[in-house]
């Protein structure tokens, strides 16, 4: 999901009820953005371009499974890749200074890593926050950076390749930002979902459905490059409440909270069906998060929502859905 900026902070005004939307950048090139950074960073030295290999610290993985191998993935151990969107990259947990580009937002807390160290593996972070699929083949201009085509971290002893991606393609920030806009305008309908399927095509729907051959291309180039890998497509945990919604918290009506729960889904199934063509392994980390999502209160939920209670971006994973993504991970690893 969107990452370099956080699209849609939002505020209504007391005793008036209206509804000021803002695309504030969180303009992770700018002052506050090295504010950030540097408040939820460890220093460390400086290095250029992606790190190969990146020595994975120790894991605090509650329930992650145990004596999963790098050798038992893939043959001869060989390191682990890391590619993707802000959801791979752990945006806006803490983070380790060495990562260039800073703009990437790539987190010591992210499932990639607490997978490489589960494995006992080096990591190869090329992930990086705002990342579509156009950039796993062409540089990615960041706020602070320039971050190279992220297939260029492949290499023929690759072990694992982790990938989440998709998200940005469909520009769900953006539809948060739209979504939370028009809930002010009919806070007992669906009218998020009335805008997108105005004219009788849900257009949502329609931007999964383009995704898949964009998608397909993007697993059948890393598989090209990293031949000896096992390829996991990481897809998104549950954002959204079984049913109601959380409404002014996050100001998204109860029907367009169930609207976009649907395109969710239809995201993951997306991802799932392009796996399993591509002979890769597709990660379900959806049922897992579910009663987890960002209408949960603080100390169980796993994606934080509008205005997050710990160090995430709004509507990205915090620390103990990093940790749940990494135990999906490792659970389907032990899984020939």
């Amino acid at each position: 999901m969107k990452g370099a900026t956080v699209r849609g902070r939002h505020a209504y005004r007391s005793g008036r009820g209206a509804y000021k939307s803002r695309r504030v950048a969180l303009a992770l090139g700018g002052t506050l953005a090295a504010t950030v950074i540097a408040s939820a960073c460890l220093a460390a030295p400086a290095s250029g371009g992606v790190q190969r290999p990146l020595a994975a610290p120790a894991a605090d993985l509650a329930d992650s499974p145990a004596q999963v191998s790098v050798a038992a993935l893939s043959g001869p151990a060989g390191p682990v890749v890391a590619l993707g969107d802000s959801y791979t990259a752990g945006a806006l947990l803490p983070a380790a200074l060495a990562a260039r580009p800073l703009g990437c937002l790539r987190s010591t807390k992210a499932y990639p890593v607490l997978v490489a160290a589960a494995l006992g593996a080096s990591l190869t972070d090329a992930a990086c926050a705002s990342a579509g699929v156009q950039d796993m083949a062409a540089a990615q201009q960041t706020n602070l950076g320039t971050n190279p085509p992220q297939l260029n971290a492949l290499a023929p002893d690759d072990s694992l390749v982790l990938l989440t991606l998709g998200g940005d393609d469909l520009g769900f920030m953006n539809v948060f930002d739209k979504c939370m806009e028009l809930s002010f305008t009919d806070p007992w309908g669906s009218p998020c979902r009335a805008y997108y399927t105005k004219g009788g095509t849900d257009q949502l729907a329609a931007a999964v459905r383009a995704e898949a051959p964009r998608m397909a291309a993007v697993l059948a180039a890393i598989a090209a490059r990293a031949p000896r890998a096992r390829i996991a497509l990481v897809g998104y945990p549950d954002l959204f409440p079984l049913s109601g919604g959380c409404w002014p918290a996050v100001p998204i009506t109860n029907g367009d909270v169930a609207y976009l729960r649907g395109i969710e889904l239809q995201l993951n199934a997306m991802l799932a069906a392009d796996a399993k063509a591509a002979n890769a392994t597709f990660v379900n980390t959806f049922t897992r998060t579910i009663g987890h999502d960002f209408c949960q209160p603080e100390s169980i939920r796993d994606v934080e929502g509008l205005l997050p209670g710990s160090w995430a971006l709004p509507f990205h994973p915090n620390t103990r859905g990093q940790q749940a993504i990494a135990a999906a991970v490792l659970a389907v690893l032990r899984t020939p």
